[in-house]
């Protein structure tokens, strides 16, 4: 195939972009920077900002197959960055599609655009989009799965997958935030420690990505679909955090704070960082409370089904793979 990959740079698009080097797909890279481990990779790199509408257009010609995985996923900041970047942006690569004549979109969504607050125990595709928001990123990524779905057609045949909480080594977001704060002794246990959780090793989540591209046609099941992916086995959040801790030669997490204490900081927080004008993410935010102190794990039965998703990594040898990358 000819291949685009939006974000090719980050974490989860280096990934994808190196599965797909492997089989020996054309690939063309799109993101703003550059990136050492592209050029050595020898694919197409072309820079450009996803809000760019003419760049991102013109980054689809000659594609056959585009994995659109640029996003901003913090869940602090004003709406119009969000907005801009998740919703737009996407509206782009659809766009980008549709006057080139790409056959295939696969688009990396996140099961937090089905997330109220609440818990989330064996949910399955049939989750609704919830009535309230708790922060902008799965607001903003809803809207973008809402228009790539509906663009779903005879000429272009899209599908989302929802990856949680995504691991491994070259983590730069998710791993590094959570051994900072431990460090910097901000890390409180939020909740009761035995919420349940889903999470993703990174190499997973790529070839899930191949796998749903590969049989994504007009008349198949995966057409206009999302997908939950994962693990395929939740653990428990609190342990799981301790044992990347312990990787890291850190103590396991000693202090707690309760749901409904955690939700009033962030709430109190989020209004005096609006009214101060704060620029620098809250240490605490409702939406934060609630990820931390809730069960979200999901039923991947369809993924299974519909274009054979199976996690070939283990979790133990994942956290062995970050392992060996944390010591160094």
């Amino acid at each position: 195939m000819n291949v685009l990959v939006t974000g090719a740079g980050g974490f989860l698009g280096l990934y994808i972009v190196e599965q797909l080097v492997a089989r020996g797909d054309k690939v063309r890279a799109f993101c703003r920077g550059e990136y050492p481990e592209l050029a050595a990779l020898g694919v197409e790199t072309v820079r450009g900002d996803i809000r760019d509408r003419q760049a991102t257009v013109a980054a689809c010609q000659g594609i056959d197959t585009v994995f659109h995985a640029a996003a901003v996923a913090d869940i602090w900041g004003p709406w119009r960055h969000f907005y801009e970047i998740n919703t737009l942006g996407t509206r782009h690569v659809v766009e980008g599609c549709r006057r080139h004549g790409v056959g295939r979109l696969i688009y990396t969504s996140s099961p937090s655009v089905t997330f109220d607050g609440s818990d989330q125990r064996a949910v399955d595709e049939s989750a609704p989009y919830p009535v309230r928001w708790l922060c902008h990123y799965p607001h903003t990524k809803a809207l973008a799965e809402r228009e790539v779905l509906a663009a779903n057609g005879q000429r272009l045949s899209t599908c989302s997958l929802r990856p949680h909480l995504i691991w491994g080594p070259r983590d730069r977001h998710l791993i590094p935030r959570l051994l900072d704060r431990a460090r910097s002794g901000r890390l409180r246990r939020v909740g009761d420690g035995t919420n349940l959780v889903d999470m993703i090793y990174v190499e997973n989540a790529a070839s899930a990505h191949l796998a749903a591209a590969d049989v994504l046609e007009p008349d198949s099941p995966v057409a206009g679909s999302a997908y939950f992916i994962s693990q395929g086995e939740p653990v428990n959040c609190w342990q799981w955090i301790d044992e990347i801790l312990d990787l890291a030669g850190l103590p396991p997490v000693a202090k707690s704070i309760s749901l409904p204490a955690a939700w009033r900081v962030g709430a109190t927080l989020e209004l005096a960082y609006r009214l101060l004008r704060i620029q620098s993410e809250p240490p605490m935010t409702r939406f934060l409370a609630a990820q931390l102190a809730t069960s979200h794990y999901f039923d991947i039965t369809r993924a299974r089904t519909d274009f054979g998703y199976q996690p070939t990594i283990s979790t133990v040898e994942g956290m062995r793979r970050l392992a060996a990358e944390l010591k160094q």
